[in-house]
């Protein structure tokens, strides 16, 4: 049986898991990612993804750090500016402006597809990359060793799982997780409206879930609809004429009529959080210890968030001496991230529940308090600085 050795090995080789890649060998760390499937194919400016993130200026930070960002700036990014959230009519809604934090900018919307490929490119010069599917894992104190389904066995002081909500590793270490499924799917599209979107984020809050228009740098909006699953299915089902006019009626035509969609896609929508970020040998990240409903659009902030702490707690422990890949410093980066996920966890949770509850008189009084803060300038400008952090 052949055996590799190396101090990391990173599994999963989505956005989190390839910047974890990149982040620990920059740190002076002998790295392999290994991914189930191929490697990703390079970056297609001719045509958007429809997988869009909204990136905060902490996640900006730490692309920026990696060298990965200016390749990304000079292909394709759309900085927005602005946030408006609403519930019933949107001159009564909550309007965030990067001013208000004292920003240029409250964020970037960038395509997955040209994430993937700029940390796959700076890591082809410097980590290695296997192409294997994982059979069984075994982690101790000393070590971890993973035997793969064409006999290889690779064995690390550390093993990174950033291999998703379905983490087969988080699985095969035995770690339990608490959450659910929303019986929700997000529909997704990218559309041309009437008006332009002038850089602004725009968010209606449904009975049905939420609705969010993204601004595009092509002058279109990325769609994000959050439906329970039967309006959902109906919504799939409409011709692009009948899609277009309900999704405008949803938007109370904020930017004027829908004129112009690609086709529809949709994934299902779940909340997940791990038990344990950290067992002897195995450390979660990204979706792998934490997976939350898209309607604060922090998912991969948290995940990017996850792979800093982890790269500095690291490589902070290894300057100083002590034993890096050792269960204290793996849960000195775990009580950071968890309790740091959770609270985004549950402020996502609570918004959620608010906005769907059917109490007389509840959406009136959450929507008098969109007015409120909005009028608020003390609380907007720190609101505007948390979402910048998160």
């Amino acid at each position: 049986m052949s055996k590799d050795t190396f101090d990391i090995i990173v599994v999963g080789g989505g956005p989190v898991g390839a910047a974890a890649a990149l982040a620990l060998t920059q740190q002076g760390f002998k790295v392999v990612l290994l991914e189930r499937g191929t490697a990703p194919p390079a970056y297609n400016a001719s045509d958007y993804d429809l997988r869009v993130y909204a990136l905060a200026p902490q996640s900006m930070r730490l692309l920026d750090q990696l060298g990965v960002w200016p390749d990304l700036a000079a292909a394709r990014i759309s900085p927005y500016g602005g946030m408006h959230v609403w519930e019933r009519r949107p001159e009564h809604g909550l309007c965030f402006d990067c001013a208000d934090g004292g920003r240029a900018e409250l964020g970037w919307i960038v395509e997955h597809s040209l994430i993937v490929d700029a940390l796959w490119r700076s890591l082809g010069s410097t980590a290695s990359y296997q192409r294997a599917a994982i059979e069984t894992a075994s982690f101790d104190e000393s070590s971890a060793v993973l035997r793969l389904a064409d006999g290889r066995e690779l064995r690390a002081r550390l093993v990174v799982a950033a291999d998703g909500a379905d983490s087969q590793l988080r699985g095969l270490a035995g770690i339990d997780t608490a959450g659910w499924a929303y019986a929700q799917r997000a529909v997704v599209c990218h559309v041309r409206t009437q008006r332009p979107h002038r850089g602004i984020a725009w968010q209606r809050f449904l009975g049905s879930g939420p609705l969010a228009f993204l601004p595009l740098a092509d002058g279109r909006c990325s769609v994000v609809w959050s439906a329970e699953e039967p309006l959902a299915k109906e919504l799939l089902a409409l011709d692009d004429a009948a899609f277009m006019s309900r999704l405008g009626e949803a938007a109370e035509h904020v930017l004027g009529e829908v004129v112009q969609t690609t086709p529809r896609v949709s994934f299902p929508l779940r909340l997940l959080h791990a038990q344990d970020y950290a067992r002897p040998g195995l450390v979660l990240v990204g979706d792998a210890a934490h997976a939350i409903h898209p309607l604060a659009g922090q998912g991969v902030n948290l995940g990017f968030a996850d792979v800093q702490q982890l790269a500095g707690t690291l490589a902070a422990a290894r300057d100083a001496g002590r034993d890096w890949s050792g269960l204290r410093t793996l849960q000195s980066y775990a009580r950071a991230r968890k309790s740091a996920n959770l609270e985004m966890l549950v402020l996502t949770e609570g918004l959620y529940r608010a906005f769907r509850l059917r109490l007389p008189g509840l959406k009136a009084a959450l929507g008098l308090g969109m007015e409120a803060v909005d009028k608020f300038g003390p609380l907007k400008s720190w609101l505007v600085r948390q979402a910048a952090e998160a």
